[in-house]
């Protein structure tokens, strides 16, 4: 009897405890990660040939899911090498620096039906700001597909210094685009 009191101690923590989310593996080469900005009152779209993420999902289990995505900002390409050069730069991600941007999840939230909203910080440049991605979110068996958009401030995050502080001819709204396919381990 006298280990009765210990062993309900211990199944009340088993049960409070929550359990692992399930892991995803991204499938890269139907994955992609980019933004797009108006410049010049144009669209100005690139994406990031390099990133990692690792992701730990379970949509019955919001608060055991977590994301940790890291972006090799010199790995942005739009087709324009020149511009490209110059958004890598010190005036932009300065990724001679700065080498990666960093976004981690601090919560899901489920919006309805598949929709649902990532709460997390992004750090960029040194500086670490909250960010909120929604996004929908499709599972078939072990496969999921997931695509989201979140706007960002780029000036919050010191991208485009000297005369690119300013809102023009460079939006300071910055739209981070995300379609990722990924397999459940």
């Amino acid at each position: 009897m006298k280990y009765l009191p210990s062993l309900i101690a211990a199944a009340t923590l088993l049960a409070a405890a929550p359990a692992n989310a399930e892991h995803w593996n991204v499938d890269a080469a139907h994955s992609k990660l980019g933004f797009t900005v108006v410049w010049a009152k144009q669209p100005f779209t690139a994406t990031f040939k390099s990133w990692k993420a690792n992701i730990d999902f379970d949509a019955a289990n919001l608060a055991a899911s977590k994301a940790d995505v890291t972006i090799a900002v010199g790995s942005m390409t739009s087709g324009d090498a020149e511009t490209d050069a110059g958004v890598k730069g010190e005036v932009g991600f300065y990724a001679s620096k700065f080498p990666s941007a960093h976004f981690v999840t601090t919560g899901f939230t489920h919006k309805s039906s598949n929709d649902y909203a990532a709460q997390g910080t992004l750090t960029l440049k040194g500086v670490t700001q909250p960010v909120t991605l929604p996004f929908t979110l499709t599972i078939n068996g072990k496969t999921a597909h997931m695509a989201g958009s979140a706007v960002v401030m780029r000036n919050l995050f010191n991208v485009g210094t000297g005369q690119w502080a300013a809102p023009g001819p460079v939006a300071h709204e910055v739209k981070v685009n995300i379609d990722i396919t990924a397999t459940q381990n």
